[in-house]
């Protein structure tokens, strides 16, 4: 535990880590801060390891209302996409965390609906306003059960995860791809400048 500000009212608050061991894939570390003075709660998770050798490609066929309970990891490299909506939020636009589908579900709205500076005040427009309202219902359909989507997590470090449920058996609504990174996804990463052969 060590000391720090809230990020939201910069109040005295406490952050608690702890390393867990995710089953079937490695250690993370948690951080958690909650602040007495404000009620804030936030967590946000790093990968206790290296960066993957390989980039990986989660892609999941969302068909039961029960997929919103699966166990996930989006790490702070990891971008969502949700080809059925065409949405696509970049890395780094949500913190690493670990929660289920149906939290990042949540996040994401919050997001795109709730926190947008673009639906109120002079940057409200009539047209804007009503399709970040539908995408909030849309959203809403998906955590139901109600929408037929596909759900993509795609981290060029390959410190993501998403429960397979049939675990240690394929996953049939659940594709992983492992991938070799782009030159920019390197240098997003900060890899292209990295010696790591022959280092003295």
């Amino acid at each position: 535990m060590f000391n720090t500000n809230c990020p939201e009212c910069n109040a005295p608050a406490s952050t608690n880590m702890k390393l867990v061991q995710i089953p079937h894939f490695k250690e993370v570390i948690i951080m958690a801060t909650n602040c007495d003075s404000c009620g804030h709660r936030t967590n946000e998770v790093k990968s206790g390891g290296a960066t993957e050798e390989l980039g990986t490609k989660i892609t999941l066929h969302v068909t039961d209302p029960s997929d919103m309970s699966r166990d996930l990891l989006k790490s702070e490299t990891c971008h969502i996409m949700i080809p059925e909506l065409e949405f696509e939020l970049g890395m780094g636009a949500v913190a690493g965390k670990f929660t289920t589908l149906e939290g990042l579900l949540k996040d994401i709205k919050d997001l795109i609906v709730s926190k947008n500076p673009f639906t109120c005040g002079d940057s409200a427009t009539p047209g804007r306003a009503e399709k970040i309202e539908l995408f909030g219902k849309k959203i809403d359909q998906i955590m139901a059960g109600e929408m037929d989507v596909h759900v993509i997590l795609d981290d060029p470090a390959g410190n993501s995860y998403l429960q397979n449920v049939y675990a240690p058996d394929p996953d049939p609504e659940m594709t992983v791809e492992k991938y070799e990174r782009t030159f920019e996804q390197k240098e997003d990463l900060g890899l292209n400048d990295m010696q790591t052969e022959n280092y003295q």
